[in-house]
């Protein structure tokens, strides 16, 4: 049985009692589609198809994000890149119920974003957005009456690799301005050149993993999922020498967006255009070509698992 109550500012609630179900209400602009409402809730609920929406009405993009970012972001290794990609979403769409966006919305975010940042940075953000929407569905049990809004767009086209290596004076320049501007990067972009470590294997690297006796390095649950083993040369081994221990154990105690953040403004001090931290990774693949290992050797160290993007590298 439904039944109607008039609400401030002349609007109407509907409510509907059904036996075997959470009564169901929901406010509207005027009684005619009050009733409409009531009518069709009424009408699943004989047929047994009725599934309420109120959650998803309800549940704004910030409680799913802060969800989220509690349950399911600290189980995944690149957490910290996520909970970025959190904020930002969060920044845009928080305010928005599960229920109220639309794929137009996820377009005009799509297009918004990709007017300042690169396609890739477009499609990890939207990519992230459509898991929140799966596992709301899955693990939250939230019903969406239109599904999930981003499967329905296409997200942009994945950038062509980066083969950008460092050209003659840069890496002079670049530990020139890191010296200046102080802290671990300096260090950390020495290290990089040296090693092809990832950015998350420098702040995750700590002093029991590192053997200065034997020249080793033993990178944990990397981004393969497997340890890895690194042989570490006289430069890096000098270079750790001198490093001052810190309490928590981790050889770099900091985290990986303030690298990138450091990083890029050693970058823009020493007038360095379209380098990322990254491309430290691939200069540091391509000169252990160059001193003469073969793609398995190399494969060792870096950890790449792709054997035709190396080749590529080693070119």
């Amino acid at each position: 049985m439904a039944t109607f109550t008039k609400r401030p500012g002349n609007k109407v609630q509907a409510k509907v009692r059904r036996k075997g179900y959470e009564p169901q209400s929901k406010t509207f602009a005027n009684l005619t589609l009050a009733k409409q409402w009531a009518r069709l809730v009424e009408s699943e609920m004989d047929r047994g198809v009725f599934l309420s929406t109120s959650q998803a009405e309800t549940t704004t993009i910030a409680e799913a994000i802060a969800q989220y970012g509690k349950e399911v972001a600290p189980t995944k290794k690149s957490v910290e890149s996520i909970n970025c990609r959190l904020k930002r979403l969060d920044r845009h769409l928080g305010h928005l119920t599960l229920a109220a966006v639309t794929p137009g919305t996820i377009k005009e975010y799509r297009d918004f974003r990709a007017e300042t940042v690169s396609s890739d940075t477009v499609r990890k953000e939207v990519q992230l957005l459509s898991q929140i929407f799966k596992i709301a569905q899955r693990e939250w049990d939230i019903y969406l009456p239109h599904g999930n809004p981003v499967e329905s767009i296409a997200l942009p086209k994945k950038s062509k690799a980066r083969e950008r290596r460092l050209q003659p004076g840069e890496e002079e320049s670049l530990l020139n301005a890191a010296s200046e501007y102080g802290g671990y990067i300096g260090n950390i972009i020495r290290l990089a050149i040296e090693t092809g470590m990832r950015r998350g294997e420098f702040t995750a690297l700590r002093w029991e993993d590192v053997n200065l006796i034997r020249r080793t390095a033993t990178l944990r649950d990397t981004k393969n999922g497997e340890d890895r083993t690194i042989p570490l040369s006289s430069r890096v081994v000098s270079i750790l020498a001198k490093e001052p221990r810190h309490v928590s154990g981790r050889v770099y105690p900091i985290r990986s967006d303030s690298i990138t953040q450091a990083f890029d403004r050693v970058c823009k001090k020493a007038g360095i255009e379209d380098l990322r931290f990254h491309d430290l990774r691939h200069e540091a693949t391509s000169r252990l070509f160059e001193l003469g290992l073969g793609i398995m050797e190399v494969s060792a160290i870096t950890g790449h698992k792709d054997l035709a993007m190396l080749k590529r590298l080693r070119t």
